[in-house]
This record gives C-alpha cells, sequence and structure tokens, in this order.
C-alpha cells in the first residue's frame, strides 16, 4: 500500500502524512513541485521527528512518478484517485495490497489528465452542502479502510 501526494501545497498536511506512514508502514510517494521547500531540515524543525521511520520516496514531477511506477510494479499497482468528482464511494471499493492512494493538491486537485489515467476514483461521502475534507484527514480515512480491508495493519504491540 502507498501513499501518493501529488504536488502538495501545504507543510503542515505533508507533514502529517509523512507521519502517518510513519506509524502504519505506508509508503509514500511525494510528486513534486511541491508549493513550499521541501527538505529533511524544515520538516525536522517543524517537529517532524519521524523521518527515520518514515519510507519515502521524491519524484521531481509526475511523468518521473509514472516511469518509476513502470519500473516498479511489484510495488505499485492500480492508481487510485481520491477526488470529488467521482461517483463511487471509497467504502465501496475493494482496495487491494499494492494500491496507490494518490491525493491531490490542497488548492487545485489534480489535472484532467492524471484524473483519466487513474484506475479508481473514489470520493468520500458527505453533507452536500460541503465542498471538500482537508486532504491530511482524507487520506487517513481512506489508508485506514485501505489497510483494514488488506489486512495491512501493524501488528498491535502487547
Amino acid at each position: 500500500m502507498r501513499l501518493a501526494l501529488f504536488q502538495p501545497d501545504i507543510p503542515q498536511n505533508t507533514g502529517t502524512l509523512l507521519r502517518l506512514g510513519a506509524c502504519v508502514d505506508v509508503e509514500l510517494d511525494i510528486i513534486e513541485p511541491c508549493g513550499f521547500v521541501f527538505s529533511e531540515k524544515a520538516l525536522k524543525r517543524a517537529g517532524m521527528d519521524y523521518l527515520d521511520l518514515v519510507r519515502y520516496r521524491r519524484h521531481d514531477c509526475w511523468e518521473d512518478f509514472l516511469y518509476y511506477r513502470t519500473e516498479h510494479p511489484e510495488e505499485y499497482g492500480r492508481l487510485v484517485l481520491l477526488t470529488t468528482h467521482a461517483s463511487e464511494p471509497y467504502t465501496e471499493f475493494e482496495f487491494l495490497p499494492n494500491d496507490i492512494i494518490l491525493m491531490g493538491r490542497e488548492s487545485a486537485g489534480v489535472p484532467q489528465e492524471v484524473h483519466d489515467m487513474a484506475d479508481a476514483r473514489l470520493l468520500i461521502p458527505m453533507n452536500e452542502k460541503a465542498r471538500s475534507i482537508n486532504v491530511a484527514v482524507s487520506a487517513v480515512m481512506v489508508i485506514g479502510e485501505a489497510l483494514r480491508q488488506t489486512n495491512l495493519f501493524p501488528a498491535v504491540r502487547k
């Protein structure tokens, strides 16, 4: 299971999702350019002391991510986009262990070409008067369901 962030805008959300990855053993792909300076020094300064636990890969652009994905098919499975422009609820989707949950930019989602490349497009059912849920909160909800379905949560400490 992987979580991919497409050109994230907000460093706090990226830090939150890196910490999530560290805690639940989910690898992350950061697809640049980011809307902020992405550096380990900045993350550590922001209190992100989980960098030694998280496995993440930075990609210079979408095309680099796609190339890396084709070169590593055992790690990179279906591209599952979480978007408000979908009709299938994530709660009705059957996740696979090597799915890539793709999150769009906080400010703009993903471009149409990325949307069109997704193997699945999922949404979070919500109040019709609301516009969207924070990207980090959305990712947590969907990753939680995906890990539950695939039985990939880390073992419980006793």
